[in-house]
């Protein structure tokens, strides 16, 4: 039976493979970042293009950016949609004056998910090790951030020993039960 590796050879194993994610993801043409909800692609390409030189296609589920009648820098499938329309891209001058940048902006359809590469042939990053910046509420959907507020709530309730949100509910309904029929007896009632 294998024997679950020890803390150090677990440190040295991380370090390897973060080691060989990085030499992968920087021999990529392209640079790229996100955040739950977006993807930022970046494209170096040589100083003297306009956009009228470049190919630049985003669709629902695919992409493919580079210059006209040259082979694409960048072209694939997503690993999840997104929103076409809400994307984006920009050439943008660079800090070295030889060169300039497609930028790509390209909006998540599942803003609870993180991807794993931009296109599903590049190599892919873990994941689980990605530490994500801390948000506010206001940055959150309607229906997340309500959720997330409840769950505020009932954490605080818990804490101080009152009930939850749920548990007040149950109980005005059964005070609004009560008061409808007063002819019923609940002094001996086990409720909870």
């Amino acid at each position: 039976m294998a024997s679950s590796p020890t803390p150090s050879e677990r440190e040295r194993t991380d370090k390897e493979q973060k080691a060989k994610e990085a030499a992968e993801q920087a021999a990529l043409p392209y640079q790229w970042t996100q955040t739950i909800g977006e993807l930022e692609v970046t494209v170096p390409v040589p100083g003297n293009l306009k956009g009228k030189d470049l190919a630049v296609s985003i669709t629902k589920t695919s992409i493919k950016v580079g210059v006209k009648n040259q082979p694409p820098i960048i072209e694939g499938t997503f690993p999840h949609p997104i929103h076409a329309d809400e994307s984006t891209w920009t050439l943008e001058t660079s800090a070295s004056p030889d060169s300039k940048d497609i930028a790509v902006h390209l909006d998540k359809m599942n803003k609870m998910e993180w991807w794993p590469h931009v296109v599903t042939g590049a190599p892919k990053i873990d994941t689980s090790k990605i530490t994500p910046e801390n948000s506010k509420l206001s940055d959150l959907d309607g229906q997340t951030r309500g959720m997330v507020e409840k769950m505020m709530y009932d954490q605080r309730q818990k804490e101080i020993g009152k009930p939850t949100s749920d548990e007040e509910k149950k109980m005005d309904l059964l005070k609004k039960f009560q008061a409808q029929h007063p002819e019923m007896d609940f002094s001996k009632a086990k409720i909870g």
